[in-house]
């Protein structure tokens, strides 16, 4: 008598990244996993390790930095790298260079010519990207390759077909793929398996006192990088953060969900993503995110 086997959900998927990773190790010449210390990078480098284990990652890591980050997300960064080679881009570079402007709010769009600025000077090939396509309107538009031109722009009408889990790296010189190994996760199966896997995160992805203010329907996190304007009043509240971005627009949420364990319960019970719930920039126009990423962010 056989005994039939089968994977479970979370093993399919990092099966499936697992696959991404090493195809694209076997086909490109001089990959890159962008890290940003959040939950969705955490994960991607802890597949990448899995995947090339007991051989370390291949390649090396870049995060961009926006220079207004959280310091626990930066800590957190410097302690989780030790093991592979961090690359860090800075923002700030580009403003003191004169390419972009700071117009003194959120930096987030200003990252697209750090990133591509990074990408060309160290001329990578393909750059592992940590988007979901349950997150929002215009990432779920992605292939898991995604063709970048020699501008690093995106064109959702140049999208190459996958048939089979087959993928087509074909670019010319100056050309790039964004790789999204976590493509096919939802936000419930990435907290399942950080759950399961025992990963460590920032801390502020779990409830913690915090001095908040609200603004347009969101709770903002009292920083040096952003204080509250006229008519918003601090106070302290018991929160987490669902993502990690720039702490200029990314927003938190009120929650006593401590661990891993309550973190699930409580995704599954939320019906709004988490950009869509916390993430200021993603709400500049409907077509807001689809229009960065057409100019080649993330």
């Amino acid at each position: 008598m056989t005994t039939a086997y089968e994977l479970s959900h979370l093993d399919t998927l990092e099966a499936e990244a697992v696959h991404v990773f090493r195809e694209v190790a076997a086909t490109f010449e001089r990959p890159v996993l962008l890290f940003s210390g959040g939950k969705d990078s955490v994960v991607m480098l802890h597949v990448a390790a899995k995947a090339f284990w007991p051989a370390p990652v291949p390649f090396p890591v870049l995060h961009i930095d926006t220079g207004h980050n959280f310091d626990e997300v930066i800590e957190f960064r410097d302690a989780h790298t030790e093991d592979v080679r961090l690359l860090v881009a800075r923002v700030q570079d580009d403003i003191d260079a004169g390419r972009v402007a700071d117009d003194g709010g959120s930096r987030n769009r200003l990252q697209t010519a750090t990133l591509l600025r990074a990408i060309g000077e160290h001329r990578f090939d393909a750059v592992f990207g940590g988007a979901r396509r349950d997150e929002e309107k215009a990432r779920a538009k992605e292939r898991v390759f995604s063709f970048r031109d020699e501008h690093g722009q995106w064109d959702p009408r140049r999208q190459r077909p996958e048939l089979w889990s087959l993928y087509n790296g074909q670019h010319r010189k100056g050309e790039h793929i964004r790789v999204f190994p976590l493509s096919n996760w939802t936000e419930l199966d990435i907290w399942q398996y950080i759950q399961a896997e025992e990963i460590r995160l920032p801390g502020i992805y779990y409830a913690h006192k915090r001095q908040v203010f609200q603004r347009d329907g969101m709770l903002i996190a009292h920083t040096r990088f952003v204080t509250p304007g006229p008519g918003e009043e601090p106070y302290e509240a018991t929160v987490r953060f669902r993502t990690v971005g720039d702490a200029t627009c990314t927003g938190c949420v009120e929650s006593t969900a401590s661990t891993a364990a309550e973190v699930v319960a409580e995704t599954a019970a939320s019906r709004v993503t988490e950009r869509g719930a916390t993430r200021a920039d993603d709400r500049i126009s409907e077509a807001g995110m689809e229009d960065r990423k057409k100019e080649g962010y993330f």
